[in-house]
């Protein structure tokens, strides 16, 4: 918990130096999701910059490059609920949750990565705290972030492109 607040603490402070990194290209892009998704609650933006760096280089790649740094900085909402497990104290709402999350969790965590929504940090402390298997959260949030970036990479590359 205390790594995931620190990591949110030090990207706010130096978000103003995070945009130079879309200068080197798909692993500058890489590099911004990474870094822009490692916050929890508080995402610093990266919308913008796929959005424009897709318009510029393959829209494609750097949907891609953007959903796998992004679902990389997710795991810090995942290991914050690893770690806040006894959060969850209310036995009946917890046998729920974990049955949801077995039998359907990772289409849920794909859902919200799909969507643009401040709530995917919440279902990422819920999956950890449930013991989602790391890799089938990480497998389905690659895909649902990817997906939306590279849709959006296409949007900029239709308009400026």
């Amino acid at each position: 918990m205390l790594a995931a607040l620190a990591i949110t603490i030090f990207i706010i402070q130096t978000r103003d130096t995070i945009g130079r990194y879309a200068a080197y290209g798909y692993p500058g892009v890489f590099i911004i999701s990474l870094l822009g998704n490692a916050t929890l609650i508080l995402p610093a933006p990266s919308f913008a910059i796929v959005f424009a760096v897709g318009g510029v280089l393959n829209p494609y790649l750097v949907g891609m490059a953007a959903g796998c740094g992004a679902a990389l900085g997710e795991m810090t909402g995942y290991l914050a609920g690893l770690g806040g497990r006894g959060m969850l104290e209310d036995k009946k709402f917890h046998q729920r949750l974990e049955a949801l999350m077995t039998r359907r969790g990772a289409w849920l965590i794909f859902f919200l990565a799909f969507i643009p929504n401040p709530a995917f940090d919440v279902g990422g402390i819920l999956a950890g705290a449930l013991r989602m298997p790391w890799w089938k959260f990480l497998a389905a949030t690659v895909a649902g972030k990817s997906i939306r970036f590279v849709l959006l990479a296409m949007f900029g590359a239709s308009l400026l492109g």
